[in-house]
């Protein structure tokens, strides 16, 4: 196993690294009402009377957030919990107007699993790992705080309360900020095969709160900081930097690291305290009596899991076995859905490879320098498959069409 340390001016340390990612379900509903969770709306437009926390309201659970948290979970090999329950955890804030958030902390719907990251040497990644995850629980999105629109006062978009959210929580298993970054990049990957959740990291669908500790090496773990709401894998990559080194700093010194909350502020590349780190007792956590538990059949169980897609480390084994491709063509050929979509749609009938070398090396590489998504390409997967069979019926050189799929 590749050990990674960073050099301080005392001696090595060793980061350890943990991520609790909140997925933002994929679903025309909210988890306990029946309003849109359309992106982009106008503020407030959402929002149903649960949703407002109107006295005598009372949440249903939407089935379909529940049967996408499964299927999440099934994609992991993950513990599914045939009994599982809501929780609520109190807090008093102007963006849950309940007063509480509905959760999970006790029993959730699904329990222990794990995914692998691939090595890739490129990406500081030497050697496969497995990374464990702890636990996959539902629960409410909160409402949106807007400070900066007017000079004295603070507006609320409630849109989002509501949103049903997946909290995919990692074990502490990674060691370096690249370790980090894979896992975020192949959990991301998972998802969108199985449209859980769309990913898009972008519009904060898909966010990472980051936990970093430092310690030296054989030793127990350290205090750490959790830096929250984190938006990009970039951003993941770049705030474990920056903590690890802060913390190792003030060791170093002499100083001891005070367990809190903490933003990434990705203009300075730095991180900036928010809070102190509350505990699972500070929310006072109690089974929400509004709420049956949550009880599957062996039936419902058994019928989520025949129907899951081919995920990716399927994918890329039967691109290498059946098509002949390297395991490198065949990772990059799978890290999307929408990428190995279009390379079987052009393969279809054809030459593996050199399907796979058009798709990789001319089209991605096109779209990468136009700085386009593989959705805006100009080319068909059918018009980039007729070039190819020009080529191998001699119509056209391999010269030739390069000039032409410009």
């Amino acid at each position: 196993m590749t050990e990674y340390r960073i050099q301080g001016a005392t001696g090595e340390w060793e980061v350890v690294i943990g991520l609790e990612v909140h997925a933002q379900v994929t679903s025309n509903a909210k988890l306990f009402s029946g309003a849109a969770t359309e992106f982009g709306a106008e503020p407030n437009t959402q929002v149903s009377l649960v949703d407002a926390a109107m006295p005598g309201m009372l949440p249903v659970p939407n089935r379909e957030c529940i049967r996408q948290a499964v299927r999440t979970g099934m994609a992991i090999d993950a513990q599914i919990n045939k009994w599982s329950r809501f929780d609520r955890k109190n807090y008093f804030y102007a963006d849950l107007p309940q007063g509480y958030q509905i959760s999970q902390l006790y029993h959730p719907l699904v329990g222990e699993g794990s995914l692998t990251i691939e090595a890739d040497e490129k990406a500081g990644l030497p050697e496969a790992k497995v990374i464990g995850v702890e636990r996959i629980h539902v629960e409410q999105d909160a409402g949106k705080l807007m400070h900066d629109q007017h000079p004295t006062m603070s507006y609320v978009d409630l849109n989002r309360s509501g949103v049903a959210l997946m909290e995919i929580v990692s074990k502490p298993d990674m060691r370096s900020s690249d370790e980090a970054k894979a896992y975020m990049t192949k959990l991301r990957s998972i998802v969108r095969y199985l449209g859980t959740c769309d990913g898009n990291m972008d519009e904060g669908s898909m966010r990472a709160d980051v936990n970093v500790s430092v310690r030296r090496p054989g030793e127990g773990f350290g205090t750490r900081c959790e830096i929250k709401n984190v938006n990009s894998i970039r951003f993941i990559g770049q705030a474990i930097e920056y903590e690890a080194r802060r913390q190792i700093g003030i060791l170093e010194d002499g100083g001891s690291i005070d367990q809190e909350t903490r933003l990434f502020d990705p203009g300075k590349g730095e991180t900036r305290s928010m809070r102190s780190k509350e505990d699972a007792h500070d929310y006072r956590y109690f089974p929400d009596p509004d709420l049956l538990p949550l009880e599957f059949d062996n039936e419902f169980v058994g019928k989520l899991l025949a129907d899951l897609p081919e995920l990716p480390d399927d994918k890329k084994i039967r691109f290498v076995k059946d098509l002949g491709l390297s395991v490198y063509d065949a990772s990059v050929l799978v890290s999307e859905k929408a990428i190995a979509d279009y390379y079987e749609a052009v393969a279809a009938g054809r030459d593996g490879k050199i399907a796979a070398n058009w798709v990789i090396n001319d089209l991605l590489g096109a779209l990468n320098k136009d700085g386009k998504a593989l959705e805006e390409t100009p080319v068909s997967p059918a018009q980039l498959g007729g070039i190819i069979d020009l080529i191998k019926d001699g119509t056209i050189s391999g010269k030739i069409a390069t000039d032409l799929f410009e």
